[in-house]
């Protein structure tokens, strides 16, 4: 035996309503015990605003358990309704035995009975819960009840050694701290299959996500299908198979909505464009490099680099793409880009030196307000808003007042406080993001650090600091794709996502790591392959054994038509390389403690 100490505690971890679960943790202390309070059966996550709790329980009963509603006829609430119908009737429980008052149904009371189209930016989530001899959840819009099932469905558990699912009685009234809690993907480095993208839907519904801002094509592909220009998709796209069609869009938006998710696609300009040149290299400006147009310079720029903007052609081609994207995309805002625009191509170039001259343009930072200020007159015509990335504003472009700041910059050196001091005290509506890059990993708990970013925690006023509605998680596709971005984001993702519900004051970072472990369980149950953040196992259905892996079965184009042939998707033979290499290590574990 390892000379030591080692101290085996067992905790029960609770799953999403029915998926009860049992699970044991091994916590290794040389010298003390975990610090913080360790979490009650069903414990929800993000914490609710208020949270009246009782040690009087009842019986769930799966079998015949139902929700009611007078909103049925609303297909977001019957959609809802289905899911946790059909994940309830994979819970074997034994017969119903002992003392306990049994729960069998749960009202839905929907004060808005208006079945919204699609959720708009300042959705009410609000929801009140009461779990008792009558239970029922109230809210006022769609959108709340949405948050309230999935609070219920966490609060469902089964004791250690049990087969009877169990909830306690429980007071909760809760609402979102930030309007705005989002998820940024970029599938333009790496393809994200479909199925990829709709499993993360499910993972942000469970911790409360309300937003997916699609970083959806950038330098190294445009997967993008364009309507109104086909060969964008055709020659920027890494392969013909490697592309959203129009009803992949459709069908992410319409399942999105489902989860109360907002979709807002990101088309970035003028940087960030190789791939849109190579169906029209007539948008990008030639480089030049002794005395040559379209040669590029090492370390410096590209052959064709960065949209022109001294052609009228390129504000032409902006307008009529524009309006495709805004007919697509349902949401008010479109995100822009905007960042990391670098000069270097536009110095290089006669063309565009001559264009300054013509124009008495004298910086570049001036040639970019140009460019900017063109293209955002060109989304205000079409009546939609937009969000931009921190760069043009922080130069001195001014956007429209209703414009949305996405604050990403930041380092040990000059902070993200700093940044977002100076955006804030121009009034602009702000989202933070620049702590919270998910794509940079570390050994260990590194969710913590995500978890003590407060979003408000710069030098403002109050009004200031009350225009920050928000921020995302951001995962950056360098060295992601559809193998490890589940893992890489999940439950690193779910620290943000407390911080953007719950009350500023929730900060105990000890005790949320076993509410937070407990999340990671739920997930894994739910087949969403979140990574572990303590020693231990979530039960049976640890990702790649049997019970988890029937989670992601074989799907034909048949049953999704609006998936892609040949996108990418878990089947149980894909998994057994895992499987095998789990039952491993649990031996090896095994003689490890001999």
């Amino acid at each position: 035996m390892a000379d030591h100490m080692v101290v085996r505690l067992t905790a029960c971890f609770f799953w999403m309503f029915p998926l009860a679960l049992e699970a044991k943790l091994t916590y290794i202390a040389i010298r003390l015990p975990l610090k913080g309070e360790q979490a009650a059966p069903g414990a929800p996550w993000p914490l609710p605003r208020t949270w009246t709790k009782s040690t009087t329980r009842l019986m769930v009963d799966p079998t015949n358990f139902r929700f009611t509603s007078s909103m049925t006829y609303c297909d977001i609430v019957t959609s809802a309704f289905d899911r946790y119908y059909r994940i309830l009737q994979l819970e074997k429980t034994s017969s119903l035995s002992g003392p306990e008052q049994v729960m069998t149904s749960l009202s839905v009371d929907i004060a808005d009975k208006t079945c919204p189209g699609y959720p708009d930016p300042n959705m009410d989530e609000s929801y009140n819960l009461t779990i008792g001899s009558t239970s029922r959840l109230t809210s006022a819009t769609v959108w709340g009840a949405l948050r309230g099932l999935e609070t219920f469905s966490q609060l469902i558990y089964k004791e250690e050694e049990g087969h009877q699912l169990f909830v306690n009685k429980t007071q909760i009234i809760d609402q979102p701290r930030f309007h705005y809690r989002g998820i940024m993907l970029d599938t333009a480095r790496h393809f994200l299959p479909m199925p990829i993208l709709l499993k993360n839907l499910d993972a942000m519904a469970y911790n409360k996500f309300n937003v997916f801002h699609w970083h959806i094509v950038d330098d190294q592909s445009f997967p993008y299908e364009s309507v109104e220009f086909p060969t964008l998709t055709e020659k920027g796209a890494y392969g013909p198979k490697l592309i959203y069609t129009q009803e992949n869009v459709k069908h992410v938006i319409d399942e999105a909505r489902l989860r109360g998710i907002r979709v807002i696609p990101e088309f970035d300009t003028p940087g960030h464009t190789q791939s849109w040149g190579k169906a029209f290299r007539s948008l990008l400006t030639p480089c030049w490099e002794d005395g040559k147009p379209g040669v590029a310079k090492p370390n410096y720029h590209g052959a064709y680099e960065i949209m022109d903007p001294s052609r009228d052609s390129t504000y032409t081609f902006m307008e009529k793409f524009i309006g495709e994207v805004v007919k697509v995309f349902p949401d008010q805002y479109l995100h822009l880009g905007m960042d990391e625009s670098y000069p270097a191509c536009w110095k290089s170039s006669p063309n565009i030196t001559s264009f300054m001259k013509e124009n008495n343009i004298s910086t570049y930072v001036q040639l970019m307000e140009l460019y900017v200020t063109k293209v955002l007159d060109i989304v205000e015509r079409t009546n939609k808003s937009y969000v931009i990335w921190q760069d043009p504003i922080e130069d001195g472009t001014k956007a429209k007042p209703d414009t949305i700041v996405e604050v990403w910059r930041g380092n040990s050196t000059v902070p993200w406080q700093h940044y977002m001091t100076r955006i804030a005290s121009q009034g602009y509506k702000t989202i933070l993001s620049s702590c919270w890059y998910l794509n940079y990993i570390s050994y260990g708990q590194d969710w913590r650090k995500y978890y003590q970013c407060e979003p408000q925690n710069f030098t403002g006023s109050a009004d200031q600091h009350s225009n920050v509605i928000g921020g995302e998680a951001c995962v950056w596709a360098e060295y992601i794709d559809g193998t490890n971005i589940l893992s890489t984001l999940w439950p690193r993702a779910s620290a943000v996502a407390e911080r953007l519900w719950s009350s500023r004051d929730v900060t105990d970072v000890e005790s949320a790591k076993f509410r937070l472990d407990q999340q990671r369980c739920r997930m894994v149950r739910r087949g969403i392959p979140a990574k572990p953040i303590l020693d231990g196992y979530c039960g049976d259905y640890e990702f790649g054994f049997p019970e988890s892996m029937g989670i992601y079965k074989q799907e034909t184009q048949e049953e999704h038509p609006n998936t892609s042939a040949g996108s990418l998707v878990w089947s149980s033979s894909s998994l057994t390389f895992t499987l095998l290499l789990i039952l491993a290590q649990k031996i090896v574990r095994i003689f490890y403690h001999l």
